[in-house]
């Protein structure tokens, strides 16, 4: 009588390994970038949500409340948002969503999102290069 057991011999271990790898290669830069427009439509929506608590405030709020403040509004803050103050060309604020420290999108090309009141969307990317908004902005 002779028993056979069944089990993967070390070959057929190796290419089910590699095939994953395989796959891997392909979908985490994917996976990644999905991950990254998904925290940039978070600051866009959020960007938005405070310009509309500061039109509905007379006269206009200094600073943003608890919640407000950083996007997403729940959880570890992945971009702190802020009110600037009026000048002659914003059309009364400036609320700009800058990306944590140490956070995800640090190094994101889109950097800082900036929204006027007058409806001005633009970014201000960490080397002084502007990128264009239409590619950090077109989800929203």
């Amino acid at each position: 009588m002779h028993r056979r057991t069944h089990a993967f011999t070390l070959l057929e271990l190796v290419i089910a390994l590699a095939a994953v790898a395989i796959v891997a290669a392909f979908a985490l830069p994917g996976w990644r970038s999905q991950i990254a427009r998904g925290h940039r439509i978070d600051a866009v929506a959020a960007l938005y949500r405070a310009a509309q608590f500061v039109d509905a405030q007379s006269p206009s709020p200094a600073s943003l409340p608890a919640g407000m403040d950083q996007a997403p509004p729940g959880g570890t803050a992945v971009y702190r948002l802020k009110i600037l103050a009026a000048d002659e060309t914003n059309g009364g604020y400036t609320i700009t969503a800058a990306p944590t420290e140490a956070g995800p999108m640090r190094d994101d090309p889109c950097g800082t999102f900036v929204l006027e009141a007058n409806g001005t969307r633009g970014n201000q990317a960490p080397g002084g290069t502007a990128p264009n908004p239409r590619d950090c902005w077109r989800d929203r």
